[in-house]
């Protein structure tokens, strides 16, 4: 399989990591940032992903 798929689908579990922290007594200003941040890599890779899984399918036809 194409390692940038694996690469993205990493990207996409780090981006549910960063939706699912708990928010840390230091780090609890920073909890909407992460969310965001976490959403966004979760939308981007996912596309990305699709992008690639359509692209195969195209050229085995």
């Amino acid at each position: 399989m194409n390692q940038a798929a694996y690469l993205f689908l990493a990207c996409v579990l780090a981006g549910f990591a960063l939706v699912k922290m708990p928010a840390i007594s230091f780090l609890a200003s920073l909890s909407s940032l992460f969310d965001v941040v976490g959403a966004l890599a979760i939308l981007v890779f996912s596309v990305a992903i699709l992008y690639l899984g359509v692209k195969g399918l195209l050229n085995k036809l």
